[in-house]
């Protein structure tokens, strides 16, 4: 479809909620869902007549349900659990106490699966790579023999400083075999957002590459890893991987690392047991250091990455991802059901967009991944992968991240094979999963999000904590799941942690969203709670702005805010663009802008101010800095509430704090005004 095309197609496509997709006749002998649905039957005497019967039955019995996951997937426990849910008050759930098991011995396959590919990485930085089950066994138990000599034990920090390959997956899963916890950044962080990160957790030993290729060019970090190694005192060791043409010094070779063979060996470690820290943006303050658990993961993983994306041994699952995003976890998790992995560095978009869907034709994978921004993308740019390539190994494609209009809907499933199942779904890095989903079992709704994952408890509140359906709320959970985490690192008091996701709602988990569900369970999340607007007392979620003003061809990328009038006013809304090349922001466009969000939206979407920009700040994850950007436009230091190491481009605060200089003059000159116009102290005030 032509750009022109996908313009003329919003005011004619089908309505939002139109089911586009339902689920097949033979779901129970073709997925996992179906077999698991079965499964209930046969092993638990649990009849079931579709999903919404098995998803209430999940969170209103959690201890059968997440027992049964344990047995479905035969999880392998070295002590055996005294009862499936000993406390579940929020926060501070017991799950399984007494349990002793290992996430990484489930990953790493059993010696039936030795010549089975496991891992095949792809990057701009050297030639392709490929990992069968065997080698990864292997290569784990030399790397975990070499962390072992070099004193790492249970309860230690290792991180990595490493871009998405195969080394990565295998210091990972030796780190875990031994008990100790894993964390990692991204190479292009910069070393204050690393430092800011790993400082917090006082790691043992560091692995770094020397630098990456991007594109067509060497990255050479060289000189970040050694301000990493200068800003950690901890560190005992720091191991090179090789990558690129650089060499780090003064460190331990990869090769050193793995020169020792030895036995593959798992630390059995309680349920609770930190297996990695994930970090939150870190746009303002310190990030978050949010500590997962061995057991959590396993269990919501095997539950979220089987019975949703439907990943089973024969599968493929293809995702970019960096190793910033709690993504990466989740591909690295495709393991744990015997699928393989395509694991990707470099950039998604070189040497165009087609390249991400190239790799789909020549590697094959059963399930794809993508975000919506970069769907949207491909849509915008008249791309058209299912004409123009051979896609038909694609049974899933999974888009998560950010909301995704139903244009998008129309555009991916044109491009897929025939019956293949288009799964929106939201989760987050504090859960390290999906909390609402699409599944095999759930119809696709034109635009919404298909309904609650199973074993979520989850719900819109207003802000009195009454249940909405069909108005917008905050997103929360009310009941405990296992993959909630253990903990924030360093928050020994717990109060951090309380504040953080129990704040509003005591005993309810607030995940930060704004969620909209349908009668029949369908949703639509329409962003941050935190950064939503209030025009007027009706609440506008910023996706749905950008949904339709992404769409028109002359916009790249946009961002809004609401500045409130302390006065009781209606405030003013600033909407912000990035325009194609050559393109102006003049009067006609701003009429063009108004009127399209006037049509499909409504007045109170009509902004007061339009403000054309050179980029929108965004975080190395690629979320869009709403809140921040606010907050300077308030007269805030740009320093206190964004960390520019922590964005993709440092510079693209810089004409938020010249606007809001600009508007701070403005407002003087106003009182300027008002002030010169006021009648004096005793003078007749006009008839």
């Amino acid at each position: 479809m032509s750009t022109a095309g996908a313009q003329q197609a919003t005011s004619d496509s089908p309505p939002i909620g139109e089911v586009l997709w339902t689920p097949p006749a033979d779901l129970r002998e073709t997925t996992e869902i179906g077999r698991f649905m079965t499964w209930l039957e046969t092993e638990r005497g649990l009849e079931f007549d579709g999903y919404e019967g098995l998803r209430r039955w999940s969170v209103e019995d959690l201890e059968g349900f997440w027992g049964a996951i344990a047995d479905f997937f035969e999880v392998r426990f070295h002590a055996p659990y005294e009862r499936v849910l000993a406390d579940r008050t929020m926060p501070g759930a017991r799950w399984f106490p007494g349990a002793r098991l290992n996430y990484a011995e489930h990953l790493i396959g059993r010696e039936r699966d030795r010549d089975t590919v496991a891992a095949i990485g792809r990057s701009q930085t050297r030639p392709p790579v490929q990992l069968t089950f065997g080698e990864l066994r292997d290569q784990v138990a030399r790397a975990r023999a070499g962390l072992l000599a070099l004193g790492v034990r249970p309860g230690d920090r290792v991180v990595a400083y490493l871009p998405n390959i195969p080394e990565t997956l295998v210091a990972f899963i030796a780190t875990a075999s031994i008990g100790a916890v894993w964390a990692t950044c991204a190479p292009e962080f910069g070393p204050r957002s690393v430092i800011d990160r790993f400082g917090q957790i006082e790691p043992s030993v560091l692995l770094a590459v020397p630098g990456y290729g991007y594109r067509d060019r060497h990255i050479d970090r060289r000189d970040e890893v050694a301000a990493i190694r200068a800003g950690l005192p901890t560190l005992r060791q720091v191991i090179s991987v090789p990558y690129g043409p650089d060499s780090l010094e003064h460190t331990i070779g990869w090769d050193e690392l793995l020169a020792d063979s030895a036995a593959l060996e798992f630390e059995p470690v309680p349920f609770e047991h930190p297996l990695y820290i994930l970090f939150s943006s870190g746009t303002t303050g310190l990030p978050k250091a949010i500590v997962h658990g061995h057991g959590g993961q396993l269990l919501e993983h095997l539950k979220s990455q089987g019975l949703v994306w439907d990943l089973k041994p024969g599968a493929r699952l293809q995702w970019f991802s960096t190793t910033a995003w709690m993504m990466w976890n989740a591909l690295v998790s495709a393991l744990l059901l015997r699928a393989s992995i395509v694991m990707l560095d470099g950039d998604p978009a070189w040497p165009d967009l087609m390249e991400q869907w190239r790799l789909a034709e020549e590697l094959r994978p059963t399930v794809m991944g993508a975000s919506p921004p970069f769907l949207m993308a491909c849509r915008k740019a008249g791309l058209q992968p299912g004409r123009d390539l051979d896609l038909r190994s694609i049974r899933t494609l999974i888009t998560a991240g950010s909301p995704f209009p139903a244009e998008g809907y129309d555009y991916v499933l044109e491009q897929l094979p025939p019956g293949a199942l288009l799964i929106n779904g939201s989760g987050g890095t504090d859960v390290c999963t999906g909390i609402v989903s699409g599944a095999f079992a759930l119809p696709v709704y034109r635009g919404e999000i298909s309904g609650p994952c199973l074993g979520v408890d989850v719900r819109a509140f207003d802000p009195d904590g009454r249940e909405l359906v069909g108005e917008l709320g905050e997103l929360v959970i009310a009941s405990p799941m296992p993959s909630m985490p253990v903990a924030l690192w360093g928050d020994a008091d717990g109060s951090r942690y309380r504040d953080t996701y129990f704040d509003r709602y005591p005993g309810v988990w607030r995940q930060g969203d704004w969620i909209r569900f349908s009668e029949r369970g369908s949703c639509v999340l329409t962003g941050r709670s935190d950064a939503t607007l209030n025009r007027g007392g009706v609440r506008l979620g910023t996706g749905e702005f950008y949904r339709v003003i992404e769409e028109l061809p002359e916009v790249l990328d946009s961002l809004v805010v609401h500045l409130e009038d302390s006065g009781g006013g209606s405030g003013a809304l600033y909407l912000f663009v990035v325009l194609a090349d050559g393109t102006e922001l003049d009067e006609a466009l701003q009429r063009r802008i108004a009127g399209t969000l006037r049509a499909q939206l409504s007045p109170r979407h009509v902004p007061d101010r339009i403000v054309a920009v050179p980029a929108i700040p965004r975080t190395l994850t690629g979320k869009k800095l709403e809140t921040p950007v606010k907050r300077i436009l308030r007269g805030e230091a740009a320093e206190r509430v964004a960390s520019r190491s922590a964005l993709l481009d440092p510079a693209a605060l810089d004409r938020f704090v010249a606007l809001a200089r600009e508007l701070q003059a403005e407002a003087e000159a106003a009182q300027a005004r008002s002030a010169a116009s006021a009648p004096r102290a005793g003078a007749p005030a006009d008839s």
